[in-house]
């Protein structure tokens, strides 16, 4: 290639965001240049997010670990000596095999998450490896676990209405998602649908980017969205709202419904989310004269104690005003259901030499670290961060501090978890991958083929699992393979979805639409036990969960006066991108919102610097006083790093392992505080 000459070629972004967006990538001199939208892309059509527009900035960070490290200095420390990847696989291998011999595989534990959604690199060697190692199994909950675990109660299936129909609906709710953050490319749908005449309501802890697009913004106490939704049921079922027809042919469970709907009404309801009497009648009664009406239900409000009892609740909704099967009616939590792929073939959990082996909830890292018998000795991290992501840090820190704990770190910097690594190895940028991508949003599987050389002596998840697996001997017919070949596997699948999509027709198009021929999966077919959207649910009984949605308090004891609720910001993805400069310039620092009415009691202006602090930890953060959530409400956004960001302290020091209702899943939100000004 010549100085001058430049091309464009087509890529994916890896990150753990719903759009996963098509990019056109322009390279000169074999090095990336500019980063923008591609417009062919059915959904994400040319517009992506100022994170990866900046991406080639990460790839190219000074600071990018480019060949492997050893540990010389104290945990905690940074302090590393360059070595090979022969001496970082006789090592690993030798610990591993240490490991086995003296206690068994039970106390290797791998720690990861979705830092790059990849299909190969995020759920693919690594499983393999890890099964055959039969080590102990990690069940990755700390995000849309608990939400999930409601909604399949209720509809069966990860499975919801094609975004693209939104610009259909006339009535949505936005119910705990800061669409405009984290999910761009549904409020462009929604736009269009608001050109056609739909109204817009944002339902959320905090007033942020999205509830100044909405037309209306409601603001709820954090972990009382069952009872909204509730509420909301009862005023349905009482004025006549609800499709009778509907209800009759497709659900069950609605007469026990009713039941518990009349225990909601508009008073009692108002008295536990602090949302006026008028505005939950009024927007009961909007929505139940309404249609097309659709549902976008978040991430944020599924992170409480009770969270999966509000997604549950929330997504009985539809039902009751008869929604699913209309063009633009319905909800849409998750639509992994639709691009499921062979993960049997994939992750091979036939290897497991024994089906009973332990598993270890990645939300209780620091107990498990502490306390699991026979203990955790030997941890292996990639495509995560836990010394800032993971709940209870002080604990997580404890835990990793151990000196007879070998820890391993697989990433492209030297992250805050890589304080406390015995060997940090080099991963590669998604650009230098070749992986299939899948969106949990929209239905678009997308191949991506590597557009740039590998840098320095960087390795890819499924590399280093598949090297690592033939320096333990093992089998090479399943190990010793190419990711082409992984891919085909993963699409050996018979489901009418992907209807025999073809690896070349995903190498000569880039991306193939998933086959839906109708709104949504509902109500032709509803995978429930019963066959029908259940608004009672035996399975649920069966589990100790009360079988109709209903309203339980937050469980965090209420020794502190403030309710905490650490949400992402506009800028960062968890704590990715934290380390880059020109992103943290615009989150400036991190911030505590505090209703005005609060700091006036306290004294506080804004600006001020406090101190947050409970039993777990405590903090220093800067109070931004306005009323941008309710009184007793604390928001902070964004997971920043203390490494480079002095006076910074994880927020997640605050946060419990507690476990939610249902799924397993995380209870960031419902965290108690108390603050002082420094």
């Amino acid at each position: 290639m010549t100085t001058n000459e430049s091309t464009v070629v087509r890529s994916v972004c890896p990150f753990d965001c719903p759009d996963t967006c098509s990019l056109n990538v322009r390279m000169e001199n074999n090095t990336i240049v500019s980063i923008d939208g591609n417009p062919d892309h059915p959904v994400t059509q040319g517009a992506i997010c100022n994170k990866v527009r900046n991406l080639n900035e990460r790839v190219y960070h000074p600071d990018r670990l480019l060949h492997p490290l050893r540990r010389v200095g104290p945990k905690g420390t940074l302090e590393f000596e360059r070595i090979t990847w022969d001496e970082a696989y006789e090592e690993m291998t030798k610990r591993i095999k240490a490991a086995i011999s003296d206690k068994g595989a039970e106390t290797i534990l791998p720690y990861s998450f979705y830092g790059n959604m990849g299909i190969l690199n995020a759920e693919g060697m690594d499983r393999r490896f890890f099964h055959r190692l039969g080590a102990s199994q990690l069940e990755r909950t700390i995000c849309n676990a608990a939400g999930s675990a409601g909604y399949n109660y209720t509809m069966g299936a990860s499975a919801g209405i094609d975004p693209e129909d939104t610009i259909h609906s006339k009535y949505v709710l936005v119910w705990g998602c800061n669409l405009v953050s984290t999910n761009m490319h549904q409020v462009m749908y929604l736009t269009e649908a608001r050109k056609r005449g739909a109204k817009i309501v944002h339902i959320d802890v905090h007033r942020n980017r999205t509830s100044k697009w909405a037309d209306e913004f409601i603001p709820i106490l954090p972990g009382t969205d069952t009872a909204l939704a509730l509420g909301m049921m009862h005023i349905l079922i009482k004025e006549g709202m609800t499709d009778v027809s509907f209800l009759e042919k497709y659900t069950t469970g609605y007469e026990e419904l009713i039941t518990q709907a009349e225990l909601y009404p508009p008073e009692k309801v108002s008295q536990i989310t602090g949302i006026p009497v008028d505005v939950i009648i009024k927007l009961a009664r909007e929505y139940g004269t309404a249609a097309p009406s659709f549902i976008r239900i978040g991430n944020g409000l599924q992170h409480h104690d009770n969270g999966g009892m509000a997604v549950r609740a929330i997504v009985c909704l539809p039902a009751l005003t008869g929604q699913w099967g209309v063009l633009g009616g319905g909800a849409l939590k998750g639509n992994g259901y639709y691009s499921s792929l062979n993960s049997y073939e994939i992750e091979r959990p036939d290897l497991l030499p024994d089906r009973n082996v332990r598993s270890i909830n990645m939300n209780r890292l620091g107990e498990a670290l502490l306390a699991a018998e026979p203990s955790v000795d030997f941890l292996f991290v990639y495509n995560s961060n836990p010394a800032v992501v993971a709940p209870d840090q002080n604990k997580v820190r404890q835990g990793l501090l151990r000196k007879d704990l070998f820890t391993v770190v697989h990433d492209l910097f030297l992250t805050d978890t890589c304080r406390y690594a015995d060997i940090v190895l080099p991963a590669t940028s998604h650009f230098e991958n070749r992986d299939l991508y899948s969106s949990y949003w929209h239905l678009y599987l997308q191949l991506h083929e590597p557009i740039i050389e590998v840098m320095g002596e960087c390795k890819s998840n499924f590399t280093l699992f598949k090297e690592l697996g033939m320096r333990m001997g093992f089998e090479p017919d399943i190990f010793d393979i190419t990711e082409e070949q992984m891919i085909r596997q993963a699409l050996d699948l018979n489901t009418p979805f992907l209807d025999g999509l073809t690896y070349e027709e995903l190498k000569r198009e880039g991306w193939a639409k998933m086959k839906l021929n109708r709104p949504s999966l509902f109500p032709d077919k509803i995978p429930t036990p019963s066959g029908k959207i259940e608004l009672y649910s035996k399975a649920m009984l069966r589990a100790g969960l009360p079988p109709v949605p209903e309203y339980v308090p937050l469980q965090e004891p209420e020794v502190f006066p403030y309710l905490l609720v650490s949400g992402p910001n506009h800028s960062f993805i968890n704590s990715t991108f934290g380390n880059q400069d020109r992103l943290k310039k615009l989150e400036k620092q991190p911030m505590a919102d505090m209703n005005a009415e609060d700091a006036a009691a306290r004294g506080l202006q804004h600006g001020d610097r406090v101190r947050i602090w409970n039993d777990r930890g405590q903090c220093e953060i800067v109070v931004k006083v306005a009323n941008n959530v309710l009184p007793g409400v604390l928001v902070t956004q964004g997971l920043w790093w203390e490494h480079g960001n002095e006076g910074v302290q994880a927020i997640n020091s605050l946060t419990s392992q507690r476990l939610s209702d249902m799924g397993g899943g995380a209870t960031f939100f419902s965290t108690r505080v108390d603050m002082e000004k420094l």
